[in-house]
This record gives structure tokens, sequence and C-alpha cells, in this order.
């Protein structure tokens, strides 16, 4: 399948710092299919050589592991091409268009790594000129729009120019492996079903920790914040996956039709529940694996005074059957204690225990990063007649060593899925536009609220009221109990 892939941006952070190095995987692993070409678009004057010399160097960068010798990047720049682009003028539409057809590839896959702001503009000129045929895909990088009002306005530009199957709203956790096999945990194993529900579980917890700050990208970060940034995609797609019901097929509508249904279901926010069961909070100077870090308000290209969130933790609930009563605790944020994410499934204790000492109660722990796999906790006795206790045992699934073959990366998956036109792991627009409907109500609630983010200290778990957030309920943090 001869293809071509057009990264618009193809200098910015994301194309080097994510997109070449999974290009250059899927190359490397002989997934790319032949005779394809990736063309970089943008407002600087380069040659072809040029561009991969850029790419060359950037290379050094990423991890050794992934690092391409000297042979195999030869090969690799062979499929590179650079394209001088001022995305405001349609006669560079036009050009990249006669560049496009004069080899008549079969599929197109048109990557907007661009600031959102251009999404619109972009798409309008795509279809002005004519790079909208079926053959053609856009992939859309999040953040999708500022609130629902943005969002639903490049929605509306993308579905004039695109067909909805045509538009792939990109979600990197959705290509994590362990991402992955959350479908294959629930629906493709008896064991869990029978206990999926409100009688067993006792609560649900999806943490997205980094240690990393905010580091260059402190003017786009002030204006998007920890809810839009994590919340608002990232740790809602994981929720969804967690508690839709099974779809009826792999299709990829009947997976994102149950998907919606959840967050339809959602706990919707009010003044007195944003309140009560949001808290945001914003980094102070601190320690990371032992080195001093400075605060989020003295990071590069941070106004003074700053009111933006860099951690975010919730409380909601699904409004339905499987989960009714069954509190869903989200909590992301920056320079934390670890670098880690992770869902916490907590079982309920069971309903009369024989046995003298408390334990706690079972658990299953999906682990996304640093590594993926599975954790199920479990209790064993230990100890004979009546000094018999129960002790905590767990069973170890790490997915790398389970598996011979090398794992696949976020964006090598869903970039092999876009020029496969594989819609399963992308958000369909209802989907994107639900989720911004329901963490609206919160970011109007801040904006008018005077009291701004609570401080932590870098290196700490955010907050000492992100504790009491779920010590309300009885429960704990994973790594608080």
């Amino acid at each position: 399948m001869a293809f071509d892939l057009v990264l618009f941006g193809g200098t910015g952070d994301l194309a080097w710092r994510k997109l070449m190095p999974a290009l250059f995987q899927a190359f490397r692993h002989g997934k790319l299919p032949p005779g394809g070409r990736i063309l970089a678009v943008a407002r600087d004057a380069r040659s072809d050589d040029e561009y991969r010399a850029l790419i060359h160097e950037r290379f050094a960068e990423v991890d050794t592991a992934k690092r391409p010798s000297e042979e195999e990047f030869a090969r690799f720049a062979g499929l590179l091409h650079y394209r001088r682009m001022d995305l405001s003028k349609v006669e560079d539409y036009q050009g990249l268009k006669d560049w496009i057809d004069a080899r008549g590839a079969e599929t197109v896959v048109l990557f907007l790594a661009t600031s959102p702001e251009l999404f619109v503009p972009v798409c309008e000129q795509l279809g002005a000129v004519g790079l909208n045929g079926p053959h053609v895909r856009v992939v859309l990088e999040k953040p999708l729009g500022q609130d629902l009002a943005s969002a639903q306005q490049i929605n509306r530009v993308v579905r004039s120019v695109f067909d909805e199957r045509q538009a792939l709203r990109i979600d990197h956790y959705l290509g994590k492996p362990a991402v992955q096999n959350l479908s294959a945990l629930r629906f493709g194993n008896a064991l869990f079903e029978p206990i999926w529900r409100r009688e067993s579980i006792a609560n649900i917890q999806i943490t997205l920790a980094e240690t990393l700050g905010v580091g260059t990208r402190g003017d786009f970060y002030n204006r998007t914040g920890a809810l839009r940034d994590m919340v608002q995609n990232h740790a809602l797609q994981l929720l969804t996956m967690i508690a839709m019901e099974a779809p009826a097929s792999s299709d990829a509508d009947a997976i994102r039709d149950e998907k919606l249904k959840v967050l339809r279901s959602l706990r919707p926010f009010g003044e007195r529940e944003v309140a009560r069961d949001v808290l945001r909070g914003q980094y102070r100077a601190g320690a990371i694996d032992g080195k001093p870090v400075v605060g989020y308000q003295d990071e590069a290209r941070v106004p003074p005074g700053s009111t933006t969130e860099t951690f975010v933790a919730l409380r909601t609930e699904v409004q339905n059957w499987r989960w009714a009563g069954v509190p869903f605790y989200i909590r992301t944020g920056k320079r934390l204690a670890s670098q880690e994410a992770h869902i916490v499934i907590n079982f309920r204790h069971v309903p009369h225990s024989i046995f003298s000492n408390s334990s706690p109660a079972n658990k299953l722990v999906i682990k996304l990063q640093p590594e993926d796999g599975l954790e199920l906790h479990l209790l064993a006795a230990k100890g004979t007649g009546q000094h018999e206790l129960l002790a905590p045992v767990s069973l170890d699934l790490d997915f790398g060593k389970a598996f011979a073959t090398e794992r696949v990366g976020a964006y090598e998956r869903l970039l092999l899925d876009a020029l496969a036109g594989r819609l399963n792991l992308f958000v369909r627009s209802d989907e994107q536009e639900q989720a911004w409907r329901w963490v609206e109500p919160i970011l109007h609630h801040w904006s008018r609220e005077s009291e701004g983010p609570k401080p932590y200290a870098a290196g700490s778990w955010g907050p000492a009221a992100a504790s009491a957030l779920i010590a309300r309920d009885g429960f704990a943090w994973s790594e608080e109990s």
C-alpha cells in the first residue's frame, strides 16, 4: 500500500520528540507499508537533506534502545521529505496537492501536529483545494479546543470537509499496550465479568502522575492546565474503557457507542459538587530524585501570579445499574512523587471473615507506565492452627516479559492504525464533545473562584486535601493504603 503521511508542524516538538521516533520504530519493525513517503511541512526554508540532518540530530535525544544505527537511519531517511508551506496561503495547499497527486498514493494521512488554533483554517484550505477525497484521512492532535464551544467549532469545520470516518482524533493513551489489554481483560475472560460491578467493587482509582514540570512549555501549559491537558481526554478515556458495557462487536462505532454511554452517565457537576468533589493544586519548589526544582510560577514562560492548575483530584460516579454508588477517583499532576500511570480496582471486603487478623481487601492494579502489566492482590494463609493469619500476596503479570515480541509504542500503534484506517483507538466527535460538556462546569466554577489552586511541594503526592477528598468515603489513595 503506497502511502503519503504529511506532518503539518513537521519541525515542532511533537514531530521530532514523538512522531518521528514512532515512525522509525514502525520502519525498524517492518510494519510500515512499502512505498511510503513521509513529508514534513513547516514555514522554514529547508531542503530534504537539511530536514533529514535535523531529524538525525534529534534522534540523539531519544532512548538509546530506540536510536537508529547510521545504516538504519540512512535507509529510513529515504522516506523523509520536506516542503515549505505558509498555512495561510491557498496556493501553498495547491502545491501540496500537486505534490501528492503526482504519485497517486493509495492512502494519504494528514497529521495536524500544530497549534489547535490552526485546525479550522488548515481544514478549510484542505477542502478548498480538494485534499479531502475518500483516500484521505486527517489526524487531529489534542487538545481539541479550550472548551465545548471551541471544540464544537473545530468539529463543525472538520465535518464540513471530511466524513466522520476520515477524521481521527488522537489520544495517545489509547495506544498504550496496557490500555489495549483492558478490552482483553474484560471481554476476553469470563473470570472478571461477574464481579465487575457495584456488588463487588468498592472504588476505582485512576492515577496519571508525572515527576516532570512544565519545562519549556510554560506558555502552552499556562493556557491549558491539568484539567484540559489530562482529565478531559486521557483520564476520561480510561474511565470509559473501565466502565463501558460489552460492545456487540469489535467494530469501531460499536465500541465508541458504549464509551459515549459512559460519558453521558457521569454524574454532572453543579456548583456544590465542584466545590465538594474537585480539588486543584499548583506545585511549589521542592525536590525530585533528591535534586531541587523550582515551583510552577518560577518556570520559564509562566506569567507571575498564574492560577493555572498543575494538579487535579476529583470524585465522580457513573449513574447506571452496573456502577451506581461506586466512587471513581481521578488524580493527575506534574512534579509528583513518582512517574507512573495506573488504574486500581479496589474490591469489597469479604462479608464475614473467619480469620483473626484484619487484612486488606483484594485489588487489581492495571499498570500503564513506566512498565505495563497487571497485579492481582490476593490473601493467603500464613502460620498454622490458632495462629493462622492472612497475609497479602500478589500475582504479577509483566506484559513485556510475557510476550516475546517487542512491544509496540502508543504513537507507533496509532500511526499504523491511521494508515490502515482502523478507527477503534480514535475518539469520535460526540465522545469528545460530551467529555467537554462534563468538565466545563469545573472550568466555569474555577473562573469565578477567588481562592485559586492549593500549593503542594514538588516531589509530594499533591495537596493534603487530596487525601481528605478520598478519606471522606473511608478510602485512601493506592500508595497510602
